[in-house]
């Protein structure tokens, strides 16, 4: 018997490992890596406002269309799925890319240190300039540091309320543009700072808006932001190149030029 027993042994043992192996949970080839996931799924989930023209908005036949609805196609064709477009107040879109809700936010978002902190930032696209909004009659506001003590209008947690509220004005928070600048027409705020991209295309869409720009200057750079953490990486790099392919064919110079009518890609 004592022959037989390191053979019983061993095929104990060999028996126990494959009931231990069979018990541990399978997981998906993809755990920890959100490109895989989303590659596997056949879709990229894009968070956007559609009501912010001319980035993200519906135009005449009530399609989802604007520039950055476009770069999120393209981002979801160069890997390999499709855009599933997700609209929300501008308020929510961070919010859902942390919940899950989203794979990426394509909605003009200025990159900035303290976003770079808490979210995987693509690499900048497009450099936009921002202005600053006043009624018509309005001979007090000329600059910036001229809304202290003054109520501006603006999305809530966006850089141009933060602008605001560093100059010493009170914010008070609006859902689009649209409302943003009523406000300022209306005299129940005093100014806006907003992108110079869409206030200039409503003025053109609104050409007796009782409004001015008074100011422009530089804004900040502008990312595609994701979920900061280390199954990102992949999907961040692959954004990074995607981006980097249509800005040397040409294809985000004439996007730009399309939707903004001048190159916003390089710094200025």
């Amino acid at each position: 018997m004592k022959k037989y027993l390191p053979i019983i042994v061993a095929a104990a043992l060999i028996v126990a490992g494959v009931i231990v192996f069979l018990l541990i949970p399978k997981t998906p080839s993809s755990q920890g890596d959100m490109l895989a996931r989303i590659r596997e799924k056949g879709k990229l989930t894009i968070a956007t406002e559609g009501d912010w023209p001319p980035w993200t908005y519906h135009g005449d036949d009530n399609a989802l269309t604007g520039f950055d609805v476009e770069i999120g196609g393209l981002i979801a064709k160069g890997l390999g799925v499709e855009p599933d477009y997700q609209e929300a107040a501008w308020d929510s879109l961070l919010a859902g890319l942390e919940s899950g809700r989203f794979d990426i936010v394509c909605n003009g978002v200025d990159y900035t240190e303290d976003r770079a902190k808490k979210y995987a930032c693509s690499d900048p696209y497009v450099y936009t300039e921002i202005v600053l909004v006043v009624a018509k009659d309005n001979e007090d506001i000329h600059s910036i540091e001229g809304l202290k003590g003054k109520t501006t209008s603006n999305s809530p947690n966006s850089t141009y309320a933060q602008r605001a509220l560093d100059a010493g004005a009170t914010v008070e928070y609006a859902d689009t543009l649209a409302q943003t600048l009523r406000l300022v027409e209306q005299g129940r705020v005093q100014a806006s700072i907003n992108s110079k991209g869409s206030v200039d295309e409503y003025l053109e869409n609104n050409p007796n808006a009782n409004l001015k720009v008074v100011l422009t200057i530089p804004g900040d750079p502008v990312c595609f932001p994701m979920v900061k953490s280390a199954d990102t990486d992949t999907l961040v790099a692959e954004v990074n190149r995607i981006l980097s392919q249509l800005r040397a064919d040409g294809t985000l110079a004439g996007l730009s030029q399309k939707y903004f009518g001048a190159d916003m890609t390089e710094a200025k």
